[in-house]
């Protein structure tokens, strides 16, 4: 049984920085690529972020481009978004997903319709950027 953990949320300042990681287990290597999504109230659903660990291939989402960092730790199973510069449109449950088919997980409106798809989710860890 797939699981995915999140840990690292909390309250920060305006242009603060914040590392989430998203530790997953109980998957084959079929499940490559690992998702970060966001959700802020009222809001839809948002892919940030997105990592092929077979190859390392990286995608973000325009919002966040040049603010934030994915990564993975293939021996430990971890996936890492390292956020810097942080808004207050940043705050949202920021939640890691995983699939069999990359397009699913990929940050971007013309992939929005795929992620009611996606098979599996972590718990979300909420992130609060304010003054």
């Amino acid at each position: 049984q797939v699981q995915l953990v999140e840990s690292g949320g909390g309250l920060v300042q305006p242009g603060g920085s914040l590392t989430l990681s998203c530790e997953a287990s109980g998957f084959s290597p079929d499940y490559y690529a690992i998702g970060w999504f966001r959700q802020a109230p009222g809001k839809e659903r948002e892919g940030v972020s997105c990592i092929n660990r077979s190859d390392g291939s990286t995608y973000y989402a325009d919002s966040v481009k040049g603010r934030f960092t994915i990564s993975s730790d293939n021996v430990r199973n971890t996936v890492y978004l390292q956020m810097n510069s942080l808004k207050p449109e940043d705050t949202a449950v920021y939640y890691c997903a995983t699939d069999l088919r990359l397009e699913r997980l990929l940050p971007g409106p013309q992939y929005s319709g795929y992620y009611n798809q996606i098979g599996y989710w972590g718990q979300g860890t909420q992130v609060t950027v304010s003054s």
